[in-house]
């Protein structure tokens, strides 16, 4: 293992324990503090999203893999379009209604809406405010978790340990959104991992991540109960 390979394992195991105690952070914070305006669109959060984005663009660079390996091609674009609305589609209206479910049956015991909350457009100008910025956090998260994480570290471990590893961490990384918020999001996670691995590209993962957060957003703007 050359060394600009190890530093690229470490660096990028750095990143998510730097991401995962900033998550825990947050989640401390907003139990004592209700931000003024959406988390989506305050301009500090978003600036350390675009400047990880780049960190995240240069670490693979520093792995000096293929960028096939790290799904920066475009592949078969037509199918990944087609495969990744329709993923993001199915993803969104199932878990909602397992939400829904699960809220109607148990309250918020093992569901918090209280981040969806935090992120709901409260104008129609803000709604689309909202829809951009949900690319660059879709972004960020997979080119950590399917580039990197999957694409990155295949070297060391099968797929299929990695899908299952990382697709934990991140459900772990959403612990704020309570146990089946956690659930949801590692399974999900999981499916956009079998859309790396399938396409070997981000194209399918990144829309189908994109579509489910933003159907997401606009089923919760629709139902009574969030927020």
């Amino acid at each position: 293992m050359e060394w600009h390979y190890q530093l690229f394992v470490i660096l990028v195991i750095g990143l998510v324990l730097f991401i995962g105690y900033g998550t825990y952070a947050t989640a401390k914070l907003l139990k004592r503090w209700q931000p003024d305006q959406n988390l989506l669109l305050m301009p500090a959060e978003n600036a350390v999203r675009f400047v990880l984005i780049l960190f995240c663009v240069g670490l693979g660079y520093l792995s000096h893999l293929d960028p096939a390996q790290l799904g920066w091609h475009l592949g078969a674009v037509t199918r990944q379009i087609w495969v990744g609305i329709f993923t993001g589609l199915g993803m969104a209206y199932l878990f909602t209604y397992l939400t829904r479910l699960i809220v109607k049956n148990t309250g918020e015991r093992f569901y918090s809406s209280s981040v969806i909350g935090y992120i709901l457009p409260r104008s129609d100008e803000e709604f689309w405010w909202v829809l951009l910025a949900l690319v660059p956090v879709v972004l960020l998260e997979e080119l950590l978790f399917r580039s990197l994480l999957l694409g990155g570290l295949s070297p060391l471990a099968p797929s299929w340990v990695l899908l299952l590893v990382f697709g934990v961490v991140f459900g772990l990384l959403h612990s704020p959104q309570g146990r089946w918020g956690m659930v949801g999001t590692a399974l999900g996670g999981m499916v956009f991992g079998v859309l790396f691995l399938w396409h070997q590209s981000l194209l399918a993962p990144l829309l189908a991540h994109y579509v489910a957060n933003a159907v997401q957003i606009v089923l919760a703007m629709n139902t009574p109960q969030s927020g």
